[in-house]
């Protein structure tokens, strides 16, 4: 296990936490990182069999993380990166989150009872991002050796392996006007082909 501050302006690699495959401990149900975890973290990826406390990934901006639960105020000020919580979270999950997006297992459908949904919106999935949570939940099964994950990969499509998008507002409209962006430059670029052929 560890304390607080694991990878604390973590720019790259991957750190991987476990406990030893003897441990009777059912992961989901302890505690393996402290508080403040990626803390001002740009990059890299961090992969714990366990829960984490209190403010799990402030003020990230550009880290991958799965975690099996968190404490109060997960995602605090985050700008970027990824979080995918397996577990329950703490009160006040996403205050003044900006940026980057969190996927949190809700299979009860209580979760929105613990966000702060001043900055944020909670949304499905898009079958994109179910693809791609199912990957990288397969590669935290195989770092660390989670039952959660293998457990969430058997129901994978049933409510047991349900999940929150968690989006924040401002970022969202910046996805949407770069997509529009790129779609109108296409249409230009669609039109002078079109065009030199005449």
């Amino acid at each position: 296990d560890a304390n607080d501050y694991v990878g604390k302006g973590l720019s790259g690699g991957i750190i991987v936490v476990r406990p030893p495959a003897s441990s009777p401990l059912e992961t989901e149900q302890n505690t393996i990182i402290g508080n403040t975890v990626l803390y001002g973290a740009t990059a890299g990826r961090l992969f714990a069999a366990g829960q984490a406390g209190d403010r799990f990934c402030v003020r990230n901006s550009g880290a991958q993380a799965v975690v099996e639960g968190c404490g109060s105020n997960g995602c605090e000020y985050m700008t970027g990166g990824r979080a995918i919580i397996l577990g329950p979270t703490g009160r006040n999950f996403a205050a003044g989150m900006s940026g980057g997006i969190a996927y949190v297992a809700d299979p009860l459908g209580e979760f929105t009872h613990y966000v702060n949904l001043e900055m944020v919106l909670l949304e499905s999935p898009t079958d994109e991002d179910l693809a791609w949570l199912q990957q990288v939940i397969a590669r935290h099964g195989e770092e660390t050796g989670s039952s959660v994950a293998e457990r969430l990969l058997s129901r994978w499509g049933t409510p047991a392996a349900r999940f929150v998008k968690v989006m924040p507002t401002d970022y969202k409209r910046v996805l949407e006007a770069a997509a529009a962006a790129r779609n109108a430059g296409q249409d230009e670029v669609a039109a002078i082909m079109a065009s030199s052929r005449v």
